[in-house]
């Protein structure tokens, strides 16, 4: 049910080169530029994931307790993006792996600290 989700980013450049690599690996490309300052990401003209400057104009902060998940095609795709991420500057916060039967998952932080999960389900 969930259409889409929005992360607040006081470096608007550096994150949006980040998810423009990120996303890429999956198809994700800008939708468009957001008015407000950043952008917005989807796949077949489906917004994904927006990345902007925070609509109150405070500074961005990650959410204790918030995450977002990717869902991918398989396995071998949730190792890829995860280690992608890793790679583009993304910290570890668990490595893909079984976390229950048929729930395969790994966990990263973005550069300013929002939480992610790449996830391929059954």
């Amino acid at each position: 049910m969930l259409r889409y989700a929005t992360i607040g980013s006081n470096n608007l450049d550096k994150a949006l080169a980040f998810y423009t690599e990120l996303l890429g690996t999956q198809g994700v490309t800008k939708l468009f530029d957001h008015p407000r300052g950043g952008a917005l990401f989807g796949k077949g003209g489906a917004p994904v994931l927006g990345v902007l400057k925070p609509f109150n104009g405070e500074t961005a902060t990650a959410g204790n307790g918030a995450m977002v998940a990717f869902d991918l095609p398989s396995r071998d795709d949730v190792d890829a993006f995860y280690n992608k991420a890793i790679e583009l500057g993304a910290t570890d916060e668990g490595a893909p792996g079984e976390r229950g039967p048929g729930f395969y998952m790994a966990y990263f932080r973005d550069p300013e600290g929002n939480k992610f999960a790449a996830c391929k389900l059954g």
